[in-house]
């Protein structure tokens, strides 16, 4: 361990596994190393299921019914990938894709009025939708052909909007939107966790929207897809890549000192030995005192026997309850998979809630969506800290994640590893900085 690296690499999240896998193709010299015994840090997938129960500190083990512990790999953090998203792009880049499988969420839904509706995301399904009334539907539907056609470099496809001055509550006004297709379209549609976009231009919006749209179109049935064995495979999938590239890899090694010299990184310490590196990148749960606290999220993960009523027996879906239905500042999200994943035993749900925490009893803000999943056999309960960095670490050289937050797809954080990318590297995250050489170091040629 005593030599010098470009980048030493703190935790196994999913954010610092692909940044990790990055520096590695892009020739650099990779020390990756976790406190803990297993990949993933925070977005760990848990096995058995009586380690959850031990993690949770519940004093019972889990009953027969549950089925076989070995059967169970439950998510601590619940995502989907959006079918056209940026995390799928980086998987297919790099091909970590050769080592998960992928299977499409069943459906979308949005709460309305204590019950849940399919999300409509195309004409037909607008046209059908039980949500609007039917001159509602009529100027939804001419609003989606809008965001369809809409190409912010072809002024032709405006119609009278400015994509950088606009906002999007004027958007709305010029189609002559009621309340509830905005709260479903900017919720349901767009993904923004409150309403503060309304007032933004609405460029970003109208991006959202075609890209929930082409991810629906790829695959279907919804936009979002699940990897078999939960997400657990993930942060896994892009250390190997790291590996194949010469990245060396430690679990189970205490981290004790970073080691900084003139204001900048020159190394970690772990049991006696100095690693050296020029950069460090790391979860913020090793720099406490570089991150500050941003807020907090609460996330239930709750073992069902039964799908989840109203969405036609589906073995996974997401439902998104929209802040305005239930008088909140942010949404509540769901993700519910199953044994159809194999992170669950035979005709057993895992269904996930979790939302941005308001008051000072998270678990009733969330009461609306345990009224749904009723009845429950188990609930996990966790409400954890959100930390971001204090600074860019250009100075430092130490680049921290931020915390996953509560949306429930990888969008914001690709966000986040694009934007530790640039302040590493000074130059604009590239996907195309991710495709494997063409002759792969280990002999694994392109195929």
């Amino acid at each position: 361990m005593d030599e010098e690296y470009d980048v030493i690499v703190l935790g196994t999240g999913l954010t610092e596994c692909i940044l990790s896998g990055i520096m590695s193709v892009n020739g650099k010299k990779v020390l990756h190393m976790d406190r803990n015994p297993y990949y993933g840090g925070e977005s760990s997938s848990i096995t058995p299921l009586e380690e959850l129960y031990k993690r949770f500190s519940l004093p019972n083990s889990p009953p027969d019914s549950m089925g076989r512990g070995r059967d169970w790999n439950v998510d601590l953090i619940p995502k989907f990938l959006m079918a056209n998203g940026q995390l799928v792009k980086m998987l297919l880049y790099t091909e970590v894709t050769r080592y998960l499988d992928f299977k499409v969420v069943e459906g979308s839904f949005v709460y309305k009025g204590g019950k849940i509706y399919k999300v409509p995301s195309t004409e037909t399904e607008a046209l059908a939708s039980n949500l609007m009334g039917m001159f509602e539907k009529r100027r939804f539907r001419k609003f989606l052909v809008f965001v369809a056609n809409f190409d912010e470099n072809d002024p032709k496809t405006f119609e009278g909007v400015d994509p950088k001055t606009t906002t999007m509550r004027d958007v709305y006004k010029k189609f002559d939107l009621g309340q509830d297709v905005i709260d479903f379209t900017g919720h349901a549609l767009a993904l923004y966790r409150t309403d503060e976009y309304l007032d933004f231009p609405c460029l970003d919006t109208i991006n959202r929207i075609k890209l929930y749209s082409e991810s629906l179109a790829r695959y279907g049935r919804s936009p979002y897809l699940y990897p078999l064995y939960g997400l657990g495979e993930l942060p896994q999938g892009f250390a190997r890549l790291s590996a194949i590239y010469g990245g060396t890899y430690m679990l189970n090694k205490p981290v004790d000192e970073i080691v900084i010299e003139g204001g900048h990184v020159i190394g970690v310490k772990s049991e006696g030995e100095v690693a050296r590196c020029k950069q460090l990148i790391c979860d913020p749960s090793y720099i406490p005192d570089r991150v500050r606290k941003a807020g907090q999220v609460i996330r239930v993960i709750c073992i069902l026997s039964h799908p989840i009523k109203n969405t036609n027996d589906a073995n996974s879906c997401q439902i998104i309850i929209p802040q305005n239905q239930v008088n909140r500042n942010s949404d509540i999200y769901v993700c519910m998979i199953s044994y159809a994943h194999n992170v669950a035993a035979q005709g057993k749900y895992i269904a996930i809630v979790s939302t941005t925490v308001e008051t000072n009893e998270p678990e009733s803000e969330i009461q609306p969506a345990f009224e749904l999943l009723e009845p429950i056999d188990q609930k996990f309960v966790a409400i954890s800290d959100l930390y971001e960095p204090t600074d860019d670490g250009t100075e430092s050289q130490i680049f921290a994640s931020s915390s996953y937050d509560a949306t429930t797809h990888f969008e914001t954080t690709c966000n986040d590893i694009k934007d530790i990318y640039k302040r590493m590297t000074g130059s604009d995250f590239d996907f195309e900085n991710m495709k494997r050489k063409q002759n792969d170091v280990f002999g694994e040629d392109e195929q």
